[in-house]
């Protein structure tokens, strides 16, 4: 996985990383790829749609989500799940937990050496814990103010 130094990657980066994945590059992979990779970043599938449109070639609707969704699914990017109707997916696959502004619907990286959890309970019989989410939700200072 390219580390945040590393963005963003370039075309032959972005199809070497596709197929280390075992992702077919096809061209609309590669355009929303080039975008998830182009920086730092934590975007939501119709950023990406609008991003991928007006940057580069008409990709559908339903292409973005399904590419967004097969690169979470091979690990590739991480869903960010904020709330139910909101999802951000995140190229920065290492542990690491975020702040959510409620009132920008931005994310914000925090390194999990700030949030020292302690120990983890034991997980349900039958079950190995796969990993931890730590979303600490906050407001513009003027907004909690008014």
């Amino acid at each position: 996985m390219p580390r945040r130094e590393e963005l963003p990657l370039d075309r032959s980066q972005v199809i070497d990383l596709l197929q280390a994945h075992g992702i077919l590059p096809t061209q609309q992979r590669v355009e929303i790829a080039q975008v998830l990779f182009a920086r730092p970043q934590h975007l939501s599938a119709d950023q990406v749609l609008a991003m991928v449109n007006r940057e580069r070639h008409l990709v559908s609707k339903a292409t973005v989500y399904n590419t967004l969704g097969l690169f979470a699914e091979r690990g590739l990017v991480r869903e960010v799940i904020v709330d139910p109707s909101r999802i951000f997916y995140d190229p920065n696959t290492d542990e690491h937990y975020h702040f959510y502004n409620v009132d920008t619907g931005t994310l914000e990286d925090i390194d999990p050496d700030q949030v020292p959890l302690g120990g983890l309970p034991e997980p349900p019989a039958g079950t190995v814990t796969e990993g931890v989410d730590v979303i600490i939700r906050v407001r513009n200072r003027d907004a909690a103010d008014g």
